[in-house]
């Protein structure tokens, strides 16, 4: 293939990051590779959870999957980048987080903000010593970053965090320092970027209207929350949505020789640490690859469904939990699908509006020996009412000895554990709990269903109840398609097209 057929080429993609858009030229010859190699830092994979999310499931063998990246900016001081943040040197912090979920098409993607202050669960990390902490609630989502304070940050933590969060499989993390962003916009000779209001706060001074960034005042632009809008975190989301779309928009343009590839991807490749995954040039050069037909309007930035609560923010239930739920479908914000897989194996009972519930899908009738056998079914998550609902859909197939046990939280996989003599009926339920781990407990006498972060009940059941050991399942019983025909408002305010006017919906900022 020739030089100017492979820029044609590469020049279609376009995604949430342009650091590694701009890898994709891969004909500059090995030293090219390897001066990009000797640039690249990876962090150690020992601290990422070892229960996680299933992997994605292709539809034939060989198809291509959903991909998710985590993309996160740290403030780190470290490594030079006092100068550009001010401060003290110090342990970093992710105040930008961007979930990028890539559709199994690789012709969409979806960038999901998360805001610094969201309150979440920040579970189990490693320490440098190799220990691990204990979950704790009601954390803010930047400090799992700070967990270790290991000067460069806690990558591995932050997307531990992000998978409890969302039930997805996180694929690569990539995390981002102030002194890769200021040289990448001057790699590319600056960034159109829209001021919403003239600024004279905090050593920035700008005048409203479009401005032309890079460097130290890109920096300062991405980052100032005082002086702008509402001075929110969440005005400074959108102000960086709108900067990383003007951002690819610019690359695209300016195409890709080497006098313009070379200074980029050095900026790129020496401000970026990456999980083992992307941990070499011709890594990254291959996933930028499989990108190469996503459009700037095939791209949607969202903000996750949020509320002020005092000085932090939570997320807006029911409409988050639609948002991870539509993404683990692989679905569109719409709920349209793009034709590929389901996210993860717990998703196919549910890919289709019409699809039959599992809960409806019965098979033959129980005998009365069969609906007397005991079944338990715990809350491993710790939502409130989620092991009753659970119960509810067990009880349906016919089940009559049905309780609950003590909620244990934590879980990110159902689990049906069994005694050897109940196998059969241990299969008959696992439709109900698609992806779940069989285990076998000899002289258990019973079945024990332990959900996880991968169950999902019907689509707009509210789960407002509390999980009563040994009771009755509690809580309404509302029933609804398993992905939602309407798009809650809580995304639909919060999303922006790649492609907009960088002017446009920036009312927090």
């Amino acid at each position: 293939m020739s030089s100017s057929s492979r820029r044609r080429r590469i020049i279609r993609t376009a995604v949430g990051l342009a650091a590694v858009l701009v890898l994709s030229v891969a004909g500059a010859g090995a030293w090219f590779y390897h001066r990009l190699d000797s640039n690249i830092t990876t962090f150690d994979a020992g601290g990422v959870a070892t229960e996680r999310p299933p992997a994605p499931v292709p539809v034939t063998p060989g198809a291509l999957v959903p991909v998710n990246v985590l993309v996160l900016g740290s403030d780190t001081r470290d490594d030079g980048n006092a100068d550009l943040g001010g401060g003290d040197e110090g342990v970093g912090h992710s105040d930008t987080a961007i979930l990028l979920h890539i559709y199994a098409d690789h012709k969409h993607a979806v960038g999901v903000s998360i805001p610094r202050d969201t309150l979440v669960t920040i579970p189990a990390c490693r320490l440098p010593g190799g220990g691990w902490t204990s979950p704790r609630t009601n954390q803010m989502f930047n400090s799992a970053f700070t967990v270790g304070e290991f000067p460069k940050g806690n990558p591995a933590c932050t997307q531990n965090t992000v998978e409890t969060l969302t039930g997805l499989r996180i694929d690569h993390t990539i995390v981002v320092d102030f002194k890769g962003v200021a040289a990448m916009t001057e790699a590319v000779n600056g960034v159109d970027a829209c001021v919403p209001n003239d600024v004279n706060s905090h050593n920035i001074h700008l005048k409203k209207g479009m401005q032309k960034l890079s460097g130290q005042p890109a920096v300062d632009y991405l980052r100032a929350r005082y002086g702008f809008g509402d001075n929110s975190d969440i005005g400074r989301m959108k102000r960086q949505q709108a900067f990383l779309s003007s951002m690819i928009r610019k690359v695209q343009g300016q195409g890709f020789s080497l006098p313009t590839l070379l200074p980029l991807a050095d900026a790129a490749t020496r401000s970026l640490t990456v999980d083992e995954g992307l941990g070499t040039a011709m890594k990254l050069v291959d996933f930028a690859q499989s990108l190469q037909q996503i459009k700037l309007s095939d791209i949607t930035f969202v903000t996750t469904p949020w509320r002020y609560s005092g000085d932090r923010v939570a997320l807006v239930h029911p409409d988050v939990d639609t948002l991870w739920k539509l993404l683990r479908e692989d679905r569109t914000l719409d709920g349209q699908s793009t034709g590929a897989a389901p996210a993860s194996p717990s998703a196919a009972a549910s890919a289709s509006p019409s699809a039959t519930t599992a809960s409806e899908a019965s098979p033959t009738a129980l005998s009365p020996g069969e609906a007397a056998a005991p079944i338990t079914v715990v809350n491993g998550v710790g939502t409130p009412g989620l092991a009753g609902k659970g119960a509810e859909a067990v009880r349906a197939k016919g089940f009559q000895n049905v309780t609950l046990g003590p909620t244990n939280g934590g879980r990110l996989q159902t689990e049906i554990a069994y005694d050897p003599a109940l196998k059969a009926l241990a299969d008959r339920l696992a439709p109900l709990f698609p992806g779940a781990r069989p285990v076998e407990e000899a002289g258990s006498g019973g079945i024990t269903v332990t959900l996880g972060r991968d169950y999902r009940p019907t689509a707009g059941t509210v789960l407002d109840s509390v999980d009563i050991p040994g009771g009755p399942a509690a809580g309404p019983t509302t029933t609804g398609t398993p992905t939602p025909t309407g798009v809650p408002s809580g995304i639909t305010e919060n999303s922006r097209g790649a492609d907009t006017d960088p002017c446009a919906n920036l009312t927090f900022g």
